[in-house]
């Protein structure tokens, strides 16, 4: 294990113009100096590629690495697999456009990983709802719950993407990968100190009770085929948060 581990982020973004340049800043502000970052872009209509383009400079005056790649995929997941298979660190995270890391996040990161010597963690999240704002405490339990785990907090080491990776079937790929890793045994853990930044919103956050019953119906699926028990309440009462929050 590095005491100094390299860390691969990576953005996927498409017609993000409006809030990329957030995401941008703060990657680039990072107190840590060992990593790089790649957007990986799905042939944005906006602004969103030239946005990203202006901050090459910057990143090459602190000598981080940046790369932009703009092309159609297949979707988030699609996205996400491909901006993996390009990175090199010892661990990878992923911030999407609409989101930002605080900018000490990457330092705490490396600070835990030789602490723990982890497999993958996540930690608190800051989320805004309209004029709301709230902390979203993580935990990490014997029953696995997402109201207790925060995506864009989320950081895996490269050994753990190199055995498996999202599988792209649904906007739940995420839940089904952290759920995959738990049966697999890795070293998961959690770390309360707030590490990003989420705006409700988009496809997994848009406000109907239709949409809600829609993606209940989807998570519990998931949780099914993954061998959980329990998940029902839990699916429903973070249903239920987003609706009042967004």
């Amino acid at each position: 294990m590095s005491e100094n581990p390299k860390i691969s982020l990576i953005t996927v973004s498409y017609n993000s113009a409006n809030t990329i340049s957030e995401t941008i800043e703060h990657v680039l502000n990072q107190t840590y100096d060992n990593y790089d970052y790649i957007i990986v872009d799905g042939l944005s209509t906006d602004d969103t590629v030239s946005i990203a383009k202006s901050y090459a400079e910057k990143f090459a005056d602190k000598g981080i690495p940046f790369r932009i790649i703009s092309e159609k995929d297949q979707g988030i997941y699609d996205a996400m697999n491909k901006g993996i298979s390009l990175t090199d660190g010892d661990i990878v995270g992923i911030i999407n456009s609409d989101d930002y890391y605080n900018d000490d996040a990457l330092e705490k990161v490396a600070k835990f990983y030789n602490e723990v010597d982890f497999d993958l963690m996540y930690a608190d999240l800051r989320i805004f709802g309209g004029k709301k704002e709230y902390i979203k405490k993580s935990s990490l339990g014997k029953k696995f719950k997402t109201r207790h785990w925060n995506h864009p907090t989320t950081f895996v080491t490269r050994k753990v993407y190199d055995d498996f990776n999202y599988a792209n079937e649904s906007i739940y790929d995420d839940l089904n990968f952290m759920l995959t890793a738990r049966k697999k045994g890795y070293n998961i853990c959690v770390l309360n100190e707030v590490l990003a930044n989420f705006r409700l919103g988009g496809v997994s956050n848009e406000k109907s009770w239709k949409k809600c019953q829609e993606r209940i119906k989807l998570r519990n699926k998931i949780y099914k085929q993954n061998g959980c028990k329990g998940y029902k309440l839990d699916n429903f009462l973070t249903e239920f948060a987003k609706f009042i929050l967004s």
